[in-house]
């Protein structure tokens, strides 16, 4: 789970809180205002895990109230390491604001491990050691065709009888195009030709929901058939070609037990019928001060992930159930703009007009007296707004 889909999972959490004074009064005349305690504001939150195999990458935030729109606060400048316990220390460096990355790392499932972060004020936290689980390879993901749309599954087996508690996130990549294909753009206060296509763009959407599975009481350790999620038929991914990546993760059960206590903090309606918010205990401490609120756990495992690729043309039925939306329905129409005299296809009204105003020139008309150039909204005609020009290099 990445630090934006934690922080955002607990402002639900404590958004739940909030409303429920609101929902058993929600009988009464007068307008109720509940106050949320601030004392939930900056606790540290850590959110990501220690990769047995591979590199290990750990975001590092602060809670915020619950009416601040923007991102939580990185917490930036720490220091953190994954320590063995009674040994070697592996540190991580911060690739991005409150994003610390390791190097490849390949540690003994034979022994225990722990993340150590000494924040920019001194403050030191860890998390508690735990030995390291080997996750087994994912058998398959597979995709189904319904009435519904199309429906994604992952299976997964361990024939040593020891993962038992499962854990899945995923990764959504998908290219589309713009409503218009552009063959010029305002660049250095010019209208010049296009030097990259910003017609054909990847968006990428991570899992928003907690994808657990257990295998406890079964006499097998095989989870079959498990539903990962549900494109509709007519979704906006599915214009051109989609790739899910699907990463899965084995857990202890006090790491199974904690994600599943989120999972149903975060993931019910939020009805008076659904059972309360619980607190979540993590297995991360502040050093510093025992009394100090830390949120978040810190397994170690190994990864493993499967990707695969549905090409709309190959793999999807050609119905009009199937059409997919684009969200470029309202870019109905291309505009032409032709200025009084113009000195030429430079003039500075042309300039102005499409430095000062969400537009963006599609063509130029030639025209020996009266250049003009058609055009239309930024974000009909440039795919960058909704997305990347850069093809990822898993694509194919």
């Amino acid at each position: 789970m990445h630090a934006n889909s934690l922080i955002d999972l607990l402002r639900g959490v404590w958004r739940r809180r909030a409303l429920l004074p609101v929902l058993l009064l929600a009988s009464c005349i007068d307008r109720f205002e509940p106050k949320v305690a601030q004392k939930s504001v900056g606790y540290l939150v850590i959110d990501g895990a220690i990769n047995a195999a591979g590199v290990s990458t750990i975001r590092l935030s602060r809670t915020q109230n619950l009416g601040n729109k923007t991102a939580p606060p990185a917490e930036i400048k720490a220091n953190v390491f994954i320590e063995q316990e009674a040994g070697t220390r592996y540190p991580l460096a911060e690739t991005a604001p409150g994003t610390y990355t390791s190097a490849v790392l390949t540690l003994s499932p034979d022994k225990r491990y722990r993340l150590f972060v000494r924040s920019s004020g001194q403050r030191e936290y860890a998390s508690d050691f735990v030995q390291a689980k080997i996750t087994p390879a994912i058998d398959s993901v597979t995709w189904q065709i319904s009435d519904k749309g199309l429906q994604f599954y992952v299976n997964a087996h361990d024939d040593a009888n020891n993962t038992r508690y499962y854990r899945w996130d995923y990764e959504e990549t998908w290219d589309f195009n713009s409503a218009f294909r552009a063959q010029i753009e305002l660049r250095n206060n010019r209208l010049q030709l296009l030097t990259e296509d910003i017609n054909h763009c990847w968006a990428t959407a991570r899992a928003p929901s907690i994808k657990l599975s257990s295998t406890i009481k079964l006499t097998q350790d095989v989870v079959t058939h498990y539903p990962l999620t549900l494109l509709p038929s007519n979704s906006t991914k599915l214009q051109v070609k989609y790739s899910l990546l699907v990463r899965q993760y084995a857990l202890t059960a006090a790491e199974f037990a904690y994600w599943e206590l989120l999972q149903k903090n975060t993931e019910s309606l939020g009805t008076l019928f659904d059972p309360l918010p619980s607190q979540l205990v993590g297995n991360v401490h502040a050093l510093s001060d025992a009394s100090e609120t830390v949120i978040g756990f810190v397994g170690v495992q190994s990864v493993t992930e499967q990707r695969l690729f549905i090409d709309r043309n190959r793999d999807l039925p050609h119905t009009n159930a199937w059409l997919p939306v684009t969200g470029y329905e309202s870019c109905v129409r291309v505009d032409t703009i032709l200025v009084r005299n113009p000195t030429g296809p430079q003039d500075p009204r042309y300039i102005s007009y499409f430095k000062d105003n969400p537009f963006a020139p599609i063509e130029f008309i030639d025209s020996r007296t009266k250049p003009a150039y058609s055009y239309s909204t930024a974000e009909c005609v440039d795919c960058r707004k909704r997305g990347t020009n850069k093809q990822p290099d898993f694509w194919k």
